[in-house]
């Protein structure tokens, strides 16, 4: 059966705060860069995150050139592990030195796509493509998705959160309302200012069913976090356990962005931080078969508007999106995209080929 999250109809992300984690991730190897005494440390815990993609080394941010960035967030739960779980988190940013520019477009986790790398056909959430082939595959499914190059990729395991917190020292909050957590262990939080240890943040964050904005509701807080974890990391309090801080992020974290990537982006890109358009992939929802199972379906204008978006924001020229999912959209005949209400059926179907 459909839940209410499932069916509750998609309110534009807040997305701007989903990426301060990586800023959070880039003042801190940055802090270090510039202290002698760090500067090793920051560099060997960077080259711990790094991870290519096929062997392939991507050379736009040396050469000041735009870029694309896959971000992915996913929670695996257990430390060290970011090759597993489904990416709850999907952005696509690109970032523009010439225009001093920055675009953040977020794909909904239940939008429905192919995914790009399988055997055979195989079509499905499109948070699943980090689960089926990692980060590859998951770049791979959201560039064909909306035809946009992506060089780069950054996954972050949040099931880290909890230690960062207690590197930093503990983060001051605001609870938006009092609740007593039943599904984390019984965590009570009361309305009004918090100062929080990474088992409390970590609770903070991952509630839900206790929100009247269900998960709306959870990425406001989520994004109350990770502002507080960037104040305190780029404190001078927080240098003093900076060792402990640098080899939980080394064990949670994934990117092919190398350690003079990050130096680069710092030096070469700043200006881009200052203009900061975002965005979002709006989907329908539907039930879809074989199955079945609750999706999010993006409309072919839809994603040919992202395309563009994207595509413009990189100095591309814009192209006709033509890919497995505007096919399937044209198979669904019946399908009223102007319905805003009711949730309809769809049906995926296999390729005669």
């Amino acid at each position: 059966m459909e839940t209410r999250q499932q069916h509750r109809q998609q309110r534009p992300p807040r997305i701007a705060g989903k990426l301060i984690i990586l800023v959070v991730i880039a003042a801190l190897f940055a802090v270090a860069a510039y202290g002698l005494r760090l500067y090793s440390q920051a560099r060997y815990a960077a080259d711990q995150t790094y991870h290519g993609v096929d062997g392939k080394v991507a050379t736009e941010i040396q050469q000041k050139k735009p870029f694309a960035a896959l971000l992915l967030g996913v929670d695996t739960g257990a430390q060290g592990r970011v090759d597993k779980g489904h990416s709850d988190t999907i952005i696509i940013a690109v970032v523009n030195p010439a225009k001093n520019q920055t675009t953040m477009v977020s794909i909904p986790r239940d939008t429905a796509a192919q995914m790009i790398g399988t055997k055979s056909f195989n079509m499905q959430k499109i948070n699943a493509a980090y689960n089926i082939g990692g980060s590859k595959m998951a770049i791979d499914t959201v560039s064909s998705l909306v035809n946009v190059p992506i060089d780069y990729y950054l996954t972050i395991n949040m099931g880290a959160l909890q230690k960062v917190v207690d590197a930093v020292g503990g983060i001051d909050v605001t609870v938006p309302f009092s609740w007593t957590d039943k599904n984390t262990g019984g965590q009570t939080f009361t309305k009004g200012p918090a100062h929080l240890n990474g088992d409390m943040a970590l609770a903070f964050a991952r509630m839900r069913d206790e929100d009247p904005q269900g998960d709306y509701g959870r990425q406001q807080r989520q994004q109350q976090v990770i502002k507080a974890i960037l104040k305190k990391a780029v404190s001078v309090s927080t240098l003093a356990n900076f060792k402990p801080l640098l080899k939980t992020l080394s064990t949670n974290i994934a990117t092919n962005l190398s350690f003079d990537d990050m130096t680069a982006l710092l030096q070469n890109y700043r200006g881009a931080a200052k203009s900061i358009k975002t965005d979002h992939l709006q989907g329908k929802n539907a039930w879809v078969y074989p199955g079945p199972s609750a999706y999010q379906i993006a409309p072919t204008k839809e994603m040919q508007r992202v395309s563009n978006v994207l595509r413009t924001a990189l100095g591309l020229k814009t192209e006709t999106l033509t890919n497995e999912e505007t096919k399937q959209n044209a198979a669904n005949t019946g399908f009223d995209w102007n319905n805003v209400t009711t949730v309809q059926t769809y049906t995926i179907f296999t390729p005669a080929n």
